[in-house]
Parts: C-alpha cells; sequence; structure tokens
C-alpha cells in the first residue's frame, strides 16, 4: 500500500511560484503513475497534471499548460509540481494521488491511494 505526503504549500503572491512535493512511503514507487488533483471550496475536485511511472509522459489541464510541470524522482520516491504565474484561482488544497494503470489518466476514480493534501492560496 502506498501512502502519500505532499508539502511545499503556502501563500504567495499572483505571479509567483511554488514548488509542492508528494513523497510516497510503502509500496514500490516506480511501479505507480502519480497525479496532481486540486479542490478549491465549493468546487469538485479536479485534475492538474500526471506523470506515468517513469516519468517518460506527462499530461496537463489546459488551464495550467505552459504554467505548471509535473516530475518525479523514483530515486527520492518524490514528485513535483511546479507552479509558475500563479494566479488567485490557482487557490485550493493540492492533493497527490497514485494509479497503477499504464496509460495516462485524469479521472479521479482511476487513483487508488491519495495524500492528505496541502493548501496553496494565491492573493491578488
Amino acid at each position: 500500500q502506498v501512502q502519500l505526503v505532499e508539502s511545499g504549500g503556502g501563500l504567495v503572491q499572483a505571479g509567483g511560484s511554488l514548488r509542492v512535493s508528494c513523497t510516497a512511503s510503502g509500496g514500490t514507487f516506480s511501479s505507480v503513475a502519480v497525479g496532481w488533483f486540486r479542490q478549491a471550496p465549493g468546487k469538485e475536485r479536479e485534475f492538474v497534471a500526471t506523470v506515468t511511472r517513469s516519468g517518460g509522459r506527462t499530461s496537463y489541464a489546459d488551464f495550467v499548460k505552459g504554467r505548471f510541470a509535473i516530475s518525479r524522482d523514483n530515486a527520492k520516491n518524490t514528485v513535483y509540481l511546479q507552479m509558475n504565474s500563479l494566479k488567485p484561482e490557482d487557490t485550493a488544497v493540492y492533493y497527490c494521488a497514485s494509479s497503477r494503470l499504464t496509460y495516462i489518466t485524469t479521472m479521479t476514480r482511476d487513483y487508488n491511494y491519495w495524500g492528505q493534501g496541502t493548501q496553496v492560496t494565491v492573493s491578488s
């Protein structure tokens, strides 16, 4: 069973940058894809980005393309989400989750294990 812990959230001004991390324990980290999702107050959880097991393929939601970058370091059991040019509408709790599927998926139901989330707040 994979356990995921997010870190690195915080308060940043609009236009700024932040990097959040997702560190895994248990299981074999290199055998799972990892995705980032976010949930703002009163809204449903939405897909942000995902990376395959080897890190060779990534996918992004349209609203973060060109601003966010997902990467992973399997030696450190960690996935990163670098967030640049942040906007107030990026404010949300950011969650990472793991999936055993071998193809890219953006569906929350395809992710089995979830972290507790980290708050990202972007001030205007």
